[in-house]
């Protein structure tokens, strides 16, 4: 039983960043754990085509990419682990992660947890998220090519957004729900100069209107400060209003920055604990790539394989 023993390494996610360390603690024969939370597989599976992963020219579906990720990791004995965490005490080793009904130890723990955009939670975002709603513009603009498409958001996220977006659509507008931006002044000049960019203040959007088949037709928006709903055509929306680092269980215990994201040790996947390591987005606001979180992913494995050569 996984519960009556002491792990070696054990594993708190199951997206790039959580399978890749998985891959390589099983192949030092560590014999790991993988437990998989409530979205096994990561954001990858909600992500239609993945055309920017290594190894796949044509592209590739991300649900398919993560059944892949996994088919490897299990070739090297991964075991996986189903359940919600309901909390994990790094006091002392071994660490205790305790699930609804059963409790985990391990001598090394890998948190890639990720993080989750932050959505408008509208049930059309919901329908058409993969068919005309995204949540990330490096993995899907190119997608949008010649289109007119929405920017929902106002701070830095949303700015970084709509400029990378210009590369492909032949106009972003910019929704906001205020009547100034709460971006950095630079973001906010590179935006405004932008011919490319438009922008829409004082709006909420209220629905996403569209089917799965056909794409993104249009938005219902209200003036919020007239309370007038209306209709604008798009053919594409990005949610840009930021993202939350799934970190909860750790505050208090683990080093975390103003936004939540894990700590590491310079040149190291360690952080402020001694055998506890992160990876993927979970500490990566800047990149937030499924390359740069598996990459990760390893650099976590073999930290933990040498902090284990240790004792």
């Amino acid at each position: 039983m996984l519960e009556n023993k002491i792990h070696k390494v054990l594993i708190l996610g199951s997206g790039p960043a959580g399978l890749t360390a998985s891959i390589y603690a099983g192949r030092a024969n560590l014999a790991p754990v993988v437990v998989e939370g409530t979205q096994p597989g990561g954001q990858l599976t909600i992500t239609t085509d993945v055309e920017n992963y290594p190894g796949f020219p044509e592209g590739i579906q991300g649900p398919e990419l993560m059944v892949l990720f996994r088919r490897q990791a299990e070739r090297f004995g991964t075991t996986y682990v189903s359940g919600d965490i309901t909390a994990i005490d790094l006091k002392k080793r071994p660490f205790t992660v305790f699930l609804e009904g059963s409790e985990l130890k391990t001598e090394t723990l890998i948190v890639s947890t990720g993080a989750s955009a932050k959505l408008l939670g509208i049930p059309s975002e919901k329908k058409l998220m993969g068919h005309g709603v995204s949540a990330c513009a490096t993995c899907d603009g190119y997608f949008f090519r010649g289109k007119e498409i929405a920017v929902v958001g106002g701070g830095d996220t949303a700015m970084e957004e709509a400029n990378f977006l210009t590369r492909f659509c032949s106009k972003i507008t910019v929704i906001h729900r205020r009547d100034q931006l709460r971006a950095s002044k630079i973001m906010q000049e590179r935006a405004f100069k932008n011919p490319k960019i438009d922008f829409i203040w004082n709006a909420a959007v209220e629905e996403i209107l569209g089917e799965p088949a056909s794409g993104v037709q249009a938005l219902r928006l209200r003036d919020t400060k007239e309370n007038r709903v209306y209709e604008k055509s798009f053919q594409g929306v990005f949610v840009a209003i930021g993202h939350e680092p799934n970190t909860r269980w750790f505050k208090g215990q683990l080093d975390l920055d103003d936004k939540g994201y894990m700590k590491t040790k310079k040149g190291s996947t360690e952080t402020n604990v001694a055998g506890v390591f992160a990876a993927g987005d979970v500490q990566d606001h800047k990149y937030r790539q499924a390359v740069t979180a598996a990459g990760s992913g390893c650099m976590a494995a073999m930290d933990a394989e040498k902090f284990l050569e240790q004792f």
